[in-house]
């Protein structure tokens, strides 16, 4: 077989569902992490705090954790197209929000819409699992990340010319009206989405909706006691290191510049090497995933994770480079291997609730971990949360080490 067969056939996934989200991912991704460059610093302009910046992942985090449990039982009933594309749309109205904030109560506001509506994130999740080969999972999972992170390494450098050119106030509210017509783009480019599942009725709404909650969580808590055991403690290590992300990201930024004394235009470096970093390697844990297995590289990313707290907190400029190269490879890895993994042990027709109840749960200790951070970082020490961080990873190193397993047999 010659190269460009091998390519075709490795990459025969590219097509129909994946390829149109990809497009999105691509215009999404990189709107979006134009303003995440400075979001905790555009807070503390508009009169935040860094306590405040927690309490606003608390609340922000837990509004879209109420959202999981619905989100997974809707896609799984109604299918994933519809929910997708509907809120795709009013993601992007919500920023407006952030585009006109007089203050860091809008920009609260606008987060908590657009965490309101990302209803969706069950049946994304879903539909590209559906969509992709078990055997071409680790690759297609990681060209997925590759793709996503590709699109967003521009993205900081982009908002530190903002930030040079126009202000921090301003630089922000022109980056989040971008978010709005790139997030319109990628909602029209959505409609082109097949549905995945047989459903009776793909008709939903908001008050049929509201009264199926309980419902919803119900079934979504029940589908464990259908799941391996293997399933379970991969999620345990999931939410150990959502729990870890959110203690920590919204304050690199705040203690990168006012404790380290890192330049903005050079964090927006870093952010971009940070982000080039995980393209570089999305594609070799991909490989490494399907070649030797999913457990070793979800073990091998934890190892990794240990090093960036370290390191951070060390400080200087190209340690800092360094950190954010751990990062980056532990990211890939966990990525590529945590997805893989999921979609191998979890049946085609539970797959909504096992993610919207998983995504509950994950995003109500995201809430915590936000509001902790914030209180540590402004009460205690700034060091803290990263310390607390590194703490964390070992134990996960050693449940996915012990007590994560692959499937004989891999779900389709």
């Amino acid at each position: 077989m010659n190269l460009n067969s091998r390519l075709r056939n490795e990459f025969s996934f590219l097509r129909g569902n994946v390829l149109i989200m990809m497009t999105s991912w691509i215009v999404m991704n990189f709107a979006a992490a134009i303003p995440m460059t400075y979001y905790s610093l555009f807070v503390l302009e508009l009169g935040g705090t860094p306590f405040i910046i927690g309490i606003m992942e608390f609340i922000s985090f837990l509004t879209l954790a109420s959202v999981q449990f619905p989100g997974g039982y809707l896609a799984d009933k109604h299918g994933r197209r519809n929910l997708i594309v509907t809120f795709t749309f009013a993601m992007a109205i919500a920023n407006l929000f952030c585009v006109l904030a007089p203050s860091w109560h809008f920009v609260l506001l606008g987060v908590m819409l657009q965490n309101v509506f990302l209803i969706y994130q069950p049946a994304l999740q879903a539909i590209i699992a559906d969509s992709i080969p078990s055997e071409r999972r680790g690759v297609g999972f990681s060209t997925i990340m590759l793709v996503n992170n590709a699109a967003a390494v521009f993205s900081p450098v982009v908002a530190g010319f903002l930030y040079v050119q126009h202000g921090l106030v301003a630089g922000m509210r022109i980056a989040y009206l971008m978010i709005v017509l790139l997030y319109l783009t990628a909602a029209i480019v959505r409609t082109r989405l097949t549905e995945t599942l047989k459903v009776h009725s793909e008709k939903f709404n908001l008050s049929g909706t509201i009264r199926e909650y309980p419902k919803a969580v119900k079934e979504g808590i029940s589908v464990w006691k259908k799941l391996p055991r293997s399933m379970f403690f991969l999620f345990l290590t999931n939410t150990a290191s959502s729990f870890i992300f959110a203690m920590c990201m919204p304050y690199q930024v705040v203690y990168a510049t006012k404790v380290l004394h890192v330049e903005e235009f050079n964090w927006a470096l870093i952010m971009m090497w940070y982000t080039a970093s995980m393209i570089f390697l999305a594609l070799p844990s991909g490989k490494l995933a399907d070649k030797i297995g999913r457990k070793k590289p979800a073990f091998v990313s934890w190892v990794l994770l240990a090093f960036f707290p370290l390191l951070f907190l060390a400080g200087g400029l190209y340690i800092l480079f360094a950190a954010y190269l751990f990062f980056g490879a532990s990211n890939a890895l966990f990525a590529a291997a945590y997805q893989a993994l999921e979609a191998d042990l979890v049946p085609r027709e539970l797959r909504g609730k096992e993610v919207g109840c998983s995504q509950f749960i994950t995003y109500v200790l995201m809430s915590i971990g936000g509001l902790v951070g914030g209180f540590f970082y402004e009460s205690v020490s700034p060091m803290l949360p990263f310390i607390l961080a590194f703490m964390v990873t070992m134990p996960c190193a050693v449940v996915t080490l012990l007590l994560v397993h692959e499937p004989k047999q891999k779900e389709t």
